[in-house]
């Protein structure tokens, strides 16, 4: 029986990025149509869509009108259509924990980032990826905020990593220095929004695409990289 073809998929994406989830989603759907044809090993890299947002955060249909010159009526049926796209990728971006629900907020992400450069480091892509889709799920599912240092930690601890550790690798400046590193490796690969994919080190695959176009994507890539 031949062995899947093994492939990296580099993902650089923000925790607060409705599209990137559901570019994950639909990545999922087409990794599961390629089973036994292509292994992929993700990984994820930092890029903040709001690298000047405050610590206080700011609300999220607020915050799409006013970035984007919006009314909060057309802020609304942005998010929708959003959510139209997450049902069909099979994730949530609906609110899910008890009620009265918390605001939906936006949040300063360089924290988060810096936890998920640890996680990928000191752990690898399974544990990262682990840790990513439990941001996701804090971030839309939970509401959760996740520019908080104490909220970070205890998401960490909950998908098991150790508190101590995670706190330890918020104060490293190496880990600062990683992050800042993608960031900027980002805008040398000329990516401007996420999600963005680059497959086997230099095929880039741009937005969130359907399971179809992940599909044909990965075997093109495929076919040109076996040895």
């Amino acid at each position: 029986m031949t062995e899947p073809q093994k492939l990296t998929i580099d993902i650089w994406s923000d925790v607060m990025c409705p599209w990137c989830l559901v570019g994950w989603g639909n990545l999922s759907q087409a990794l599961e149509r390629l089973e036994g044809e292509i292994a992929a090993e993700i990984r994820w890299h930092a890029f903040e869509l709001n690298p000047d947002m405050p610590a206080e955060g700011e609300e999220r249909t607020a915050h799409i009108a006013r970035k984007y010159g919006r009314t909060l009526d057309q802020s609304r049926e942005v998010q929708d259509r959003m959510r139209q796209a997450a049902q069909a990728a099979r994730v949530s971006l609906d609110y899910e924990g008890p009620d009265p629900s918390p605001p939906a907020m936006m949040w300063n992400t360089f924290t988060a980032h810096r936890l998920l450069t640890w996680a990928g480091e000191e752990y690898g892509p399974q544990r990262q990826t682990a840790l990513k889709l439990a941001l996701f799920s804090a971030h839309f599912n939970q509401r959760r905020p996740i520019g908080e240092r104490d909220t970070l930690l205890d998401i960490a601890k909950e998908t098991g990593f150790d508190r101590s550790a995670a706190a330890a690798a918020l104060d490293r400046e190496d880990v600062s220095r990683k992050t800042r590193a993608e960031e900027q490796a980002a805008w040398d690969l000329n990516v401007s929004g996420v999600p963005a994919m680059v497959v086997a080190g230099k095929f880039m695959i741009p937005g969130a695409q359907s399971p179809d176009v992940y599909v044909d994507a990965l075997r093109r890539v495929a076919e040109k990289t076996a040895a």
